[in-house]
């Protein structure tokens, strides 16, 4: 019997988490696509995984004995892909990106680490909103630049902490406020982020701190930063931003302002936990030693 590499990452979640709320949480999945993932697993396996009782997953005895098994075949295949592509490009070192960096974090951090590894090429890649990883899940770069959260098999470093802000036509009838408390916000129609995304687009929609309970109003959805304050400019919908992006994407129809009652948002750099490369470990410290 086969299993893809989706379904054995979607077991060790569900083991590791012990709820499918928490390994939906964590794989950016919805809790019936994660639950139906594991049935049909299930099925085609022949017998049972989880014991599914009130509390949350249980491993059975079969569960047990194929759990180790998972986390070793997905750390050989993490381990085997970077490899097999480094014979491809043994030099190229890619890094992610969700939107423009800036904060004076990215210039010198690409530079120390071509200093401390002067055979490597870095590659700077922007990943659209619809990959929260910036290009980590599929591979496709080494270490990213993201928002969080992110899923925890993920290895981070926050760099900054950030009041969120709200991009606002600049006619809005709000536009004259000094602040604007999330409150009067909850009513407006709001761009957001791919529902692939996640708890990112959740984030960035300010629901976990809609306290009455009601979903936001989506008037529109957008895969990246320009077409998300394109979308605000023409009247569309407002916009959640953190304090550092108002000043790289200032314009003159957007009005930014702070809204105080927000937890702040984290900006880290992630790297995938199980990549033990010296060429990560390296970027990582050039980025510790400019943060």
């Amino acid at each position: 019997m086969d299993a893809n590499l989706r379904e054995l990452r979607y077991f060790v979640a569900a083991a590791e988490e012990s709820t499918v709320t928490a390994a939906a949480e964590r794989l950016f999945v919805s809790q019936p696509a994660l639950s139906k993932q594991l049935r049909a697993l299930e099925r085609r396996l022949g017998f049972t995984l989880f014991d599914r009782g009130p509390r949350g997953l249980a491993l059975t005895a079969q569960g047990q004995v194929l759990l180790p098994v998972a986390r070793d075949v997905l750390a050989a295949w993490d381990t085997g892909y970077a490899e097999a592509r480094a014979t491809v490009q043994p030099e190229m070192f890619v890094v992610g990106m969700q939107t423009a960096v800036g904060r004076d974090l990215q210039r010198p951090a690409v530079a120390r680490f071509r200093a401390q590894c002067p055979g490597w090429l870095v590659t700077l890649r922007l990943v659209g909103w619809d990959d929260p990883t910036a290009g980590l899940a599929d591979g496709t770069s080494d270490v990213a630049f993201v928002w969080l959260p992110i899923a925890a098999e993920y290895a981070t470093r926050v760099l900054r902490s950030e009041p969120r802000w709200v991009a606002l036509p600049a006619r809005h009838r709000l536009a004259e406020r000094a602040e604007i408390p999330f409150a009067e916000l909850r009513d407006e129609p709001f761009i957001a982020l791919p529902a692939s995304a996640g708890p990112l687009r959740d984030f960035w929609l300010g629901t976990p701190t809609r306290a009455d309970g009601r979903p936001p109003y989506v008037a529109a959805e957008a895969t990246a930063a320009d077409e998300a304050l394109e979308l605000v400019g023409a009247g569309v919908g407002l916009a959640l931003i953190a304090e550092g992006n108002t000043r790289l994407y200032a314009r003159p129809d957007l009005i930014f302002r702070p809204v105080p009652d927000l937890p702040p948002a984290e900006l880290a750099l992630a790297w995938r936990g199980s990549d033990q490369r010296e060429c990560v470990r390296e970027f990582v410290a050039a980025v510790d030693y400019q943060a």
